[in-house]
């Protein structure tokens, strides 16, 4: 039994009487709603915390360099919570994620945090999130993070192949390669240059249209 998460949609057939029930995976940041860290940094002024995953690729040493910079700037989680409850999806990108959900499961998988996500989740319609956690202490700053696990969307995509699911994903930055890979069908979404030179093998979309014509267009060629 399988459950659309918008709307209705009609799964396919194999000979034999297998389903092919098609999903789709997305990175949230940079695909559907902005920077958050970036956005936070305009707001306060503070330049470095605009590094995101797009400037370095160890999220491990990304994280610890913005806690440190939170600690040293006296500032807490409640201060980025405020900057988020002001911010929206990107234009178009509900309209978007409402015609995918038409069609396909749509799982969001982040290397956000909890803690940050649910006023743009509500924004968006409730999606399905995958993401991390964060650790905060007695009086509100931000000390640590836990991840949901290792390298969690080539896992949470892997893990749906096994189920029998085709997958296509889509995401902007160094954190989605590895979705993308693991993916039947990969895409990139408005990425910087530099990374599209070091991944050549993941065509490129630069709009909503050509994102979904792109997934719609694996999905016919998936389904055989």
């Amino acid at each position: 039994m399988w459950f659309a998460q918008r709307g209705a949609f009609a799964p396919l057939a194999r000979p034999g009487g297998c389903l092919i029930v098609q999903v789709v995976c997305l990175d949230l940041e940079g695909v559907l709603v902005p920077e958050i860290w970036i956005e936070f940094s305009r707001r306060t002024g503070i330049a470095e915390l605009s590094r995101t995953t797009r400037d370095e690729p160890d999220y491990d040493k990304l994280m610890r360099f913005r806690i440190d910079l939170l600690t040293r700037h006296g500032l807490k989680l409640a201060d980025i919570q405020k900057v988020i409850d002001g911010m929206g999806p990107m234009a178009g990108a509900r309209e978007f994620l409402d015609g995918l959900r038409e069609r396909y499961q749509v799982f969001i998988l982040s290397d956000t945090f909890y803690e940050f996500a649910s006023p743009l989740m509500r924004q968006l319609g409730w999606p399905s999130l995958l993401c991390h956690r964060l650790d905060i202490d007695g009086e509100g700053f931000v000390r640590g993070w836990r991840l949901r696990m290792p390298d969690q969307k080539r896992a949470a995509v892997n893990a749906l192949k096994a189920l029998n699911y085709q997958v296509m994903a889509a995401g902007d930055s160094y954190n989605d390669t590895a979705m993308l890979g693991a993916a039947d069908a990969g895409f990139f979404y408005h990425p910087p240059a530099s990374i599209v030179a070091q991944f050549p093998q993941f065509p490129v979309t630069d709009t909503y249209a050509e994102l979904r014509s792109a997934i719609d267009a694996a999905a016919a060629r998936l389904a055989g």
